[in-house]
């Protein structure tokens, strides 16, 4: 059994936002010679998201409309944000969208279906923030 890891860091332009990872895990993978495991894929911060779905435009954007319905960005809603932050609907968006994702991993090669896709989602975002790749098996 052996095991790998790597951080990876984004920034995304805007305060929300979906960026496609798939390749950089992918890479990773690569990289450890794991042939048969398990590949974890977590956010390290408590306003972003790792999930899996498909890499379609207009669900993006019902995304992003759907989780502001839910949590939406008015920094008078939430008492998080007498701590003198403006970002508990991100903490909220977070909780709604997962922390990680756990991939199996196939004759090295990431066992997902054929529209799946790995994603960062970031809420809370114009900073520069990390995600952890580890790669378990064999």
């Amino acid at each position: 059994m052996k095991s790998h890891k790597k951080y990876l860091w984004f920034n995304t332009p805007e305060r929300v936002g979906f960026l496609n990872i798939t390749r950089k895990v992918e890479e990773e993978l690569h990289s450890s010679g794991i042939q048969e495991g398990l590949c974890l894929v977590n956010a390290m911060h408590i306003t972003a998201s790792v999930f899996i779905n498909d890499d379609e435009p207009g669900l993006h954007k019902d995304y992003r409309r759907w989780l502001e319905e839910l949590a939406p960005h008015d920094p008078s809603r939430y008492s998080h944000n007498l701590t003198g932050e403006d970002n508990g609907d991100a903490h909220h968006k977070r909780q709604i969208m997962g922390r990680e994702v756990v991939i199996a991993v196939s004759d090295g090669k990431l066992d997902m279906g054929p529209w799946e896709q790995v994603f960062y989602g970031e809420f809370d975002g114009r900073r520069r923030k990390r995600v952890m790749v580890k790669i378990i098996g064999e």
